[in-house]
């Protein structure tokens, strides 16, 4: 098992912590905890924001108000159609998300965004690949912080977008966990994420289990009220 912490993205102080308490906790249990290398998933964010709004801009292009989704009412022909019955049915993120992908399909930029976060892709699942060769789980944390309070991201959307510890699954197209581990300082819980090979989720299973039946859930809740 090993923390996959790219360069530059470190764990909030505390979280660390609490995955290495965790690792110790599964080592006690039995496992044997290994270095891995994954050079290349410091890129999985720009790759994987790449490809889904890409595919976001491609499968939701049907969503017109004539056979699926949303249609708007009295539209004055075809076009206000579309464009109504499109700005009424999607949200905020939803229309972000196909301006950005249709923006990395157009002609002149399908090479230089698409084509290349593609190979980015393939080169993040190499590296877990060859880590799940020498380990039966790679373990690390689920985010490298801690929950906001809702809302309080909403004028940044960016800084929601950086969940790096679980894009790499997504990816490279493999199965993961995510157990709580005991609460941070703020009172809040540190995820523990565990990933696995193809079609072997039994085994991020006996491995979640066992951690959770050790520590005990009832170190893992928040108080009633808080």
């Amino acid at each position: 098992m090993s923390i996959p912490l790219p360069d530059g993205k470190p764990a909030a102080a505390g979280v660390r912590t609490r995955i290495d308490e965790a690792l110790a906790v599964l080592e006690r249990l039995g496992a044997r905890v290994v270095p891995v290398s994954l050079p290349h998933t410091r890129y999985s964010i720009a790759a994987y924001y790449l490809i889904a709004t890409a595919e976001a801009s491609a499968n939701l292009a049907r969503y017109d108000g004539v056979r699926f989704g949303h249609r708007a009412q009295a539209p004055d022909g075809i076009d206000d159609l579309y464009a109504r019955s499109r700005g009424e049915g999607f949200g905020p993120e939803v229309k972000r998300r196909i301006a950005l992908g249709t923006f990395a399909l157009s002609a002149g930029y399908y090479d230089a965004f698409y084509k290349k976060a593609c190979q980015v892709r393939r080169l993040v699942a190499q590296d877990i690949d060859a880590a799940l060769q020498e380990c039966d789980v790679l373990a690390g944390p689920t985010s490298p912080v801690t929950a906001w309070p809702l809302g309080a991201k909403t004028g940044d959307p960016l800084a929601m977008y950086l969940d790096i510890f679980t894009l790499s699954a997504n990816l490279a197209g493999l199965p993961g966990l995510s157990v709580p581990t005991p609460l941070h300082a703020d009172g809040l819980p540190v995820g523990l994420q565990l990933l696995g090979r193809a079609w072997d989720e039994t085994t991020l299973l006996r491995v979640g289990d066992a951690y959770l039946r050790e520590v005990g859930t009832e170190t893992l809740r928040p108080p009633l009220g808080g």
